[in-house]
């Protein structure tokens, strides 16, 4: 999203009446349209708390509610200003709720946050607990590409196949595993919250996400590259 017309609020005070408005994207006083304040993320946008457990409906009616309250077409005789606010705030919506109404997207956008989202080598390194499957699953799909390039006999294709297929199945199943993983930490990241746990136990938490993160992303290429070869014979 282009942010090159953004405005962006210092305090919470409407720029037309000088109400206060809380943040409000609206003035309670007068009705304008107000920049977001500075600072604001994509949870504040929805006026809700940095957690990572959603009420996925609530979340979707507000963001219904606020599309209809931006739409430009409410803005058609206000300032040039104030339509291009909507059309900011409009796309900003749109941005965070696709991010969160996503379980993976909405941890990852938790740790943008505080940059802790750290993706280095390690995202390239296979979890230790899948270091022979993964050895076995590149030992397979060399198999089936040396077949496929020499034009060998194709009675081996069905078997190197079923390997794959096999491998792709105990992936999902691991891909399923890290998930319930991230879901649970994210448990643990939301009770931090409630119970105003201190900013070093917080911080382990996010370490936690982020290396689950990149267990999972580097699965799930694991998959999608399985796919791919199975696709092509």
């Amino acid at each position: 999203m282009s942010t090159a017309h953004t405005t962006v609020a210092t305090s919470a005070t409407c720029r037309n009446c000088s109400a206060a408005t809380g943040g409000a994207l609206f003035c309670p006083a007068c009705g304008k349209i107000q920049p977001l304040l500075q600072g604001a993320d994509y949870f504040a946008f929805f006026g809700l708390p940095q957690k990572l457990s959603l009420d996925l409906e609530t979340l979707e009616q507000r963001f219904h509610s606020l599309s209809w309250k931006l739409h430009p077409d409410h803005f058609a005789r206000a300032s040039e200003e104030e339509r291009q606010l909507s059309l900011d705030l409009s796309s900003k919506l749109n941005d965070a709720y696709r991010t969160l109404r996503d379980p993976v997207a909405r941890v990852e956008y938790l740790l943008s946050l505080s940059a802790m989202r750290k993706e280095g080598q390690k995202k390239q390194q296979a979890p230790p607990e899948l270091l022979e499957e993964v050895f076995e699953l590149n030992e397979s799909l060399d198999e089936l590409r040396e077949a496929r390039a020499s034009g060998g006999n194709a009675a081996q294709l069905p078997g190197l196949r079923a390997k794959l297929e096999s491998a792709q199945h105990k992936f999902e199943l691991s891909l399923a595993d890290v998930d319930q993983e991230l879901a649970r930490v994210s448990t643990d990241w939301d009770a931090a919250l409630d119970s105003a746990a201190d900013e070093a136990a917080k911080k382990k938490l996010m370490e936690r996400m982020n290396e689950v993160l990149n267990r999972r992303s580097y699965i799930r290429n694991l998959v999608n590259g399985v796919r791919q070869e199975l696709a092509g014979t």
